[in-house]
Parts: C-alpha cells; sequence; structure tokens
C-alpha cells in the first residue's frame, strides 16, 4: 500500500493519514532498535587502524561492545539519546511518508509513469528523505552526541544540551553532517522504496492480512540491507562530523579526531584507518538496517490499513 494506488478501491492515503502511519512507524520502531543504534554509533566513531587480523580500539566486535556498554554505563545506555530519537523518528516518519505519498500523486495525475513503478519510488523516495533530513537534522545531532557521551555526560538532559550547544557552538552545529547526509539519503532511501516495491512483486499478490504482514517485514528488511550496504560509508561520515565540538565527551573512548568537512573527513579516515574503516560498525548496521526497514513498512501499512477500515465505517 505505500504509494499512491489509482486502481485500488480505496479512497486515496491522505498527507495527514501518511504523516500519521509514518510517526507511529517510527515511533514503535525506534524504541526496539535502539541498542542496535548506539552500538553502530560507537564503532563509527572509533579512532584506530583496522585490520581483518589484528582488529584494534576499545570495540571489537558486536557482542565485546555490548558487554563493554553493559558493564560501564549500565543497562539503561542502550537507550542514550533515545529522546531526541524519538522526536527524530516521529518527525522524520511523518515528513517522510507524507512527502512520499504526495509526489506519488504527483506523478500518477501529472505524467505518463505509473506511481508503482519501481522507479518512481526510487525517486520519490529519495525526494522524500532528503526534505524528511532537512527538517530533522537538528534531531539526528542531538541523538548522535547523546548517544555517542559516555560518564559523566556532557549533556544530562534534552532541554540542557540545545542551549549548551547553541552557545558553545552556534546555530550551524545542529546541522552539522548535512552534506554527507544528503548525498547519503537519496540513494538510501530511494533504494529502500525501490528495493520494497521490487521484493513485494517477486514475492507475488497478497491473499491474506497475515501473508501481507509477512511480505512487508521481510521485503523492508531486505530492502534495508541493499540500500544501507551501498550507502554506509557516507553514513559513517556524518557521524565523524556531527560530534566534532564534542572532543571532551569522547576522550573516555580513546583517540579523537576533528574533520574541515566531508571530504577532508574521507581523506583523513583512508590515511590513518585504512580504506576497511569506512564499513565500522558494518553488522550491528545491517542488523538494525533490516529490523528498522522492516517494521517500519509493517507498522506503516499497518497503522494506514487500520486508519482506512475505521475511514470506511464512518
Amino acid at each position: 500500500m505505500v504509494g499512491y494506488n489509482p486502481a485500488s478501491e480505496e479512497a486515496p492515503i491522505t498527507a495527514k493519514e501518511a504523516a500519521a502511519a509514518g510517526s507511529a512507524a517510527g515511533m514503535v520502531t525506534r524504541a526496539m532498535i535502539s541498542p542496535l543504534d548506539v552500538i553502530k554509533i560507537r564503532f563509527q566513531l572509533q579512532i584506530e587502524k583496522v585490520s581483518r587480523d589484528s582488529p584494534s580500539g576499545k570495540y571489537r566486535g558486536m557482542w565485546q561492545a555490548w558487554h563493554c556498554i553493559l558493564t560501564e554505563e549500565g543497562f539503561s545506555s542502550f537507550w542514550k539519546g533515545h529522546v531526541p530519537a524519538q522526536l527524530l523518528s516521529i518527525c522524520y516518519g511523518a515528513v517522510q511518508f507524507a512527502s512520499f505519498e504526495f509526489l506519488t500523486e504527483l506523478v500518477h495525475k501529472n505524467t505518463t509513469y505509473h506511481s508503482q513503478a519501481p522507479g518512481v519510488h526510487l525517486v520519490c523516495g529519495g525526494l522524500a528523505a532528503c526534505s524528511a533530513t532537512v527538517v530533522c537534522q537538528p534531531l539526528d545531532t542531538l541523538r548522535t552526541r547523546f548517544a555517542a557521551q559516555g560518564e559523566p555526560k556532557i549533556y544530562p538532559k534534552l532541554r540542557k544540551a540545545v542551549p549548551m550547544m547553541y552557545r558553545k557552538e552556534g546555530l550551524c552545529t545542529f546541522y552539522r553532517g548535512l552534506t554527507p547526509t544528503l548525498v547519503a539519503v537519496f540513494p538510501y532511501a530511494g533504494l529502500q522504496f525501490f528495493s520494497y516495491r521490487v521484493l513485494k512483486r517477486l514475492m507475488g499478490p497478497e491473499h491474506t492480512e497475515a501473508k501481507g504482514n509477512i511480505q512487508s517485514i521481510i521485503c523492508g528488511g531486505g530492502a534495508g540491507v541493499i540500500s544501507k550496504t551501498i550507502t554506509y560509508p557516507l553514513d559513517l561520515f556524518k557521524k565523524r562530523l556531527q560530534v566534532g565540538g564534542f572532543e571532551e565527551a569522547r576522550m573516555h573512548f580513546g583517540q579523537v579526531r576533528t574533520y574541515q568537512g566531508f571530504f577532508d573527513c574521507a581523506l583523513q579516515m583512508a590515511k590513518e584507518e585504512g580504506p576497511l574503516a569506512f564499513f565500522k560498525g558494518l553488522s550491528p548496521s545491517l542488523l538494525k538496517a533490516a529490523l528498522s526497514t522492516g517494521f517500519t513498512f509493517f507498522w506503516y501499512e499497518t497503522v494506514i490499513n487500520v486508519l482506512s477500515t475505521l475511514k470506511d465505517q464512518h
């Protein structure tokens, strides 16, 4: 049901319905995958030479990192930055899905392309994600800072972090990493929607609601893995840039670096840490991407179906 469907007998999805379903999908999914996100961010920010033979650094594997964080910081640390992360997910889901439904409907009404074509989903999904990124980037920066800090905390609460960051680093700090984010988010989200549509077609029609729900999770998970693998280095660069000016809170985890921009970050990493460093934290990231994308599409379509049923009853 993702995307405007002119062949459907049901009323088209409105922007408000898409926003409500996207928000709900983002909120529930975020609560489920937060521990994997924290582990992924810790790997992405770790400065060390990457070698297949002798891994170094504080975190050397997903399960070792899990145990280390649990022992040193407690179970609740896996939800560090959860408040800004939840705000990010709710806001991002609302803007992304509302924009996507609007754009696919626009394509259907003003072009000869079919709104359910994978290519249309590729372009509309990418553009929708870019619009959501611009709106939600400050929340993403806050989420990264909270997940990155150790003990004792530099930012104890969200309401204190915002004025502290503004006074010390200025308004532009909330948009650190925006360039690699926009460069990455268009192909990432576009490939998500594209792969999801292709995989749904390959799996065949949905004859029952239960089969449709299973298809949403499987196809969404596959789409998440495909898109994340292709665009992963750009997400890593974004995280490195977002913690610039935040070196004090990072000392506990080892070496820190300051980067002047997107290309400087890529060059320094390649020189100091090797090309394999571009894929730090890939394992937890792929697991997170599979679960996150699968459950996002599942919850989105579930909420849309509920809203459509309620609308039909009235």
